[in-house]
């Protein structure tokens, strides 16, 4: 089994794409081998796979996997890459609409590589609640943008042990069962916040995150700390742009394609 693929980045979130708008491939049997397929240094590697399929009511349609396999609901990050993936392959306009686990994401193709999509209605928001989550870090707020997202406020994050902390409060009974991404924001002006996030299905702190982003930015909102549009510096040192429209959320930021090939049959036999 070859599989060819694009592999891009938004701002700093990897993903392998895959065009099945053809139906070449049974997604079924992919599945097992995408752990291997997304893991660094041994294989392509990427913090997701994404699979782009035709879909009757939208532009298409995906089916995404965090990289040790897991499904997600959705990526703000991969939701940027699609879009440019599908518009790079002539499947869409630069206005589409495209269908996820998390429901209809509506995506615009803005100059140079940067795309601008409107994520899934916000909701479950929790603010400031009190919890025994790790160490020092007791009050969290919560939001499902997406995905769920917990969001702590910390002026000192630069040395926050992230992969730990966010580790602990990832698998926390809170949470249960699913778990949370974890974001530990650090508001640096009016219209400006520092994001570092740990992402469940990576178990790590990711170069950037877009629904964690996007996560923060609606939590500071809400609690007065900032103002929208916001702009989100991340670990990969590239901005993105939260945008909050009367009930409408939009995440902006780049989306490059950095190669293109074929997955051989030996990257997924190690």
């Amino acid at each position: 089994m070859q599989i060819n693929f694009s592999k891009m980045t938004g701002s700093g979130n990897d993903f392998i794409l895959v065009d099945n708008m053809n139906r070449n491939y049974n997604v079924g049997e992919i599945i097992p081998y995408i752990a291997k397929i997304c893991t660094h240094r041994l294989s392509v590697g990427a913090d997701g796979f994404i699979m782009i399929e035709p879909d009757e009511k939208a532009d298409f349609m995906w089916h995404f996997y965090n990289s040790d396999g897991s499904p997600a609901e959705m990526c703000g990050n991969g939701a940027r890459c699609a879009a440019r993936f599908a518009y790079l392959n002539g499947y869409t306009e630069r206005n589409m609409s495209f269908l996820t686990t998390a429901g209809l994401i509506h995506a615009e193709i803005k100059e140079g590589v940067n795309v601008k999509v409107q994520l899934t209605q916000p909701s479950g928001m929790i603010i400031n609640k009190e919890a025994p989550l790790y160490g020092i870090y007791t009050a969290y707020s919560y939001i499902v943008a997406g995905n769920p997202h917990v969001v702590i406020f910390d002026d000192n994050i630069e040395n926050a042990d992230v992969k730990t902390a966010g580790s602990q409060i990832r698998n926390h009974r809170e949470f249960a069962p699913n778990g949370a991404n974890v974001n530990f924001v650090h508001v640096t002006g009016k219209d400006t916040l520092r994001v570092r996030t740990y992402e469940r299905g990576v178990e790590d702190e990711t170069l950037a995150c877009g629904t964690g982003s996007a996560a923060s930015a609606l939590i500071a909102i809400e609690t007065g700390l900032v103002s929208s549009p916001v702009t989100i510096k991340t670990s990969g040192n590239i901005d993105m742009k939260v945008y909050k429209e009367d009930e409408l959320v939009y995440l902006e930021g780049e989306a490059r394609v950095v190669a293109t090939g074929t997955i051989a049959r030996e990257a997924m036999e190690y």
